[in-house]
């Protein structure tokens, strides 16, 4: 969750009825990936990616992940055990990953989920599925994440 609501209970933001693998994780732009590749039964592969990662706990396989809010004690807890200073704290979430094959979190600004026709390339334009800000938890009333997928170059 984000400063400016901590006071609910955890909320399911987005459920993947895929198998994610932690797939990759970049120092340099705190980049975190985690992918679901096509399997025979998915015709397309979906990249989840976190961007401005400050912390995280992961396991290295989500089977059918959920991501949720967190409650204002883990919120607190994580930013504390970070270290990120508070005046960054209305610019970042704190993201739990629940699924059938363990859990975790990732603390970070941003969340974006695309899809990809191949399992390799990336392609020219981007398909996004879904995404969240901070920003997009803040909002009374609003659904949480992004309305409508859109492109972005």
């Amino acid at each position: 969750m984000t400063s400016g609501s901590r006071s609910a209970p955890s909320t399911l933001l987005h459920r993947f009825d895929r198998t994610f693998r932690v797939w990759h994780y970049g120092v340099g732009h705190s980049h975190l990936l985690l992918r679901s590749r096509k399997d025979g039964v998915e015709d397309t592969r979906l990249d989840l990616h976190f961007e401005a990662v400050d912390s995280m706990r992961l396991v290295t396989r989500y089977e059918d992940l959920e991501l949720h809010t967190v409650d204002d004690s883990e919120f607190a807890r994580v930013y504390e055990e970070s270290g990120v200073p508070q005046r960054w704290r209305d610019t970042r979430l704190v993201v739990r990953l629940r699924s059938r094959s363990g859990t975790g979190y990732v603390q970070c600004g941003r969340v974006i989920a695309d899809r990809h026709q191949d399992d390799e390339g990336v392609p020219a334009v981007r398909d996004v599925v879904w995404s969240l800000r901070p920003s997009g938890l803040r909002t009374p009333g609003a659904p949480v994440g992004d309305p409508a997928p859109r492109r972005d170059e």
